[in-house]
């Protein structure tokens, strides 16, 4: 038997658990919220200084945010099953 095994079964993680899944739903969430709001700013400052790119960089944008909340919702979801599981 490993040492990780022995130690797995010897304490009850499950209120460490339930602690920490909040915890990671609240820290992806502020993390996706910072991400997505660079990326706004961002591509406003880009639309500023090159008016005639504006589609482009609108695409680039969108398709950038939604990869954002897409990881951001697999964070989410992944931290709320510890309390689940």
């Amino acid at each position: 038997m490993s040492l990780l095994n022995v130690l797995l079964e010897a304490t009850n993680l499950e209120p460490i658990a339930q602690l920490a899944a909040p915890l990671g739903a609240g820290i992806a969430a502020l993390a996706a919220g910072y991400g997505i709001g660079s990326i706004g700013k961002a591509a406003l400052e880009s639309i500023a200084r090159q008016p005639e790119a504006s589609g482009d960089i609108r695409s680039s944008m969108i398709i950038s945010a939604a990869l954002i909340e897409g990881v951001a919702f697999f964070a989410i979801v992944i931290s709320l099953l510890m309390v689940v599981l």
